[in-house]
């Protein structure tokens, strides 16, 4: 299945990625890597050294003005336009970008924490399709309760990862729980942990996990 080129102009389009690992081009995997609400990409790539996978190339965009979109995840699709459409258009630039140097889209791992788990979430659940795996740090689908949940295409067995606290302020637990039955119906190969009274935070145990499925996913090379 082809990702389509984008042609959406917003606050995001020319913004720029940063990177981290070893080259594109010689990498074995990838890991699309996208930063919260006030953060920097520059944040979310210190994951990177924490997650010590050889093998990855990782990469980050920058949102403009560190924000996404404006309101919660919660808000009507509407009030987050046109920040929401251009920063999933960039998203998937950066996805076409990586799938360019030569890394098939089941090589290439999307990762997000809070604003950017949401971000990273919504974009694969609207361009559906096996890739080397799914992680949603504390966040959910956006849009509100009610939003229909119709996405079409498969991720045919795709790992996917969702961790959160059970008492974050943000992020409702029925919203992650929500979000893991949509990804199950989508095919995803799901796994949901809700942390008893965590921050809004990443722990451990999540970046354990996640670097077990960057070993699997490079062993299967």
């Amino acid at each position: 299945m082809a990702t389509q080129r984008n042609t959406v102009q917003g606050p995001h389009q020319g913004q720029p990625v940063r990177t981290a690992g070893g080259p594109l081009d010689q990498a074995k995997a990838a890991m699309l890597m996208v930063h919260g609400r006030g953060a920097r990409a520059e944040d979310i790539l210190s994951l990177a050294d924490e997650l010590a996978q050889p093998g990855f190339a990782y990469l980050a965009p920058q949102a403009a003005e560190n924000t996404w979109y404006p309101n919660r995840f919660t808000a009507p699709i509407s009030s987050n336009e046109p920040w929401l459409s251009s920063a999933l258009a960039f998203v998937g630039d950066v996805f076409n970008q990586i799938r360019e140097a030569g890394i098939l889209p089941e090589r290439i791992m999307l990762l997000g924490f809070s604003q950017g788990a949401c971000l990273t979430l919504e974009f694969a659940a609207r361009n559906a399709r096996p890739y080397g795996g799914l992680v949603g740090l504390s966040g959910a689908l956006i849009g509100p309760d009610d939003t229909p949940r119709n996405y079409k295409g498969s991720l045919e067995g795709t790992p996917v990862f969702l961790g959160c606290s059970d008492v974050d302020f943000h992020v409702p637990k029925e919203r992650v729980q929500q979000t893991a039955e949509v990804f199950r119906r989508l095919g995803g190969e799901v796994t949901e942990r809700l942390y008893p009274n965590m921050d809004h935070t990443i722990n451990q145990d999540e970046i354990d996990f996640v670097r077990g499925m960057m070993r699997t996913l490079v062993a299967s090379s």
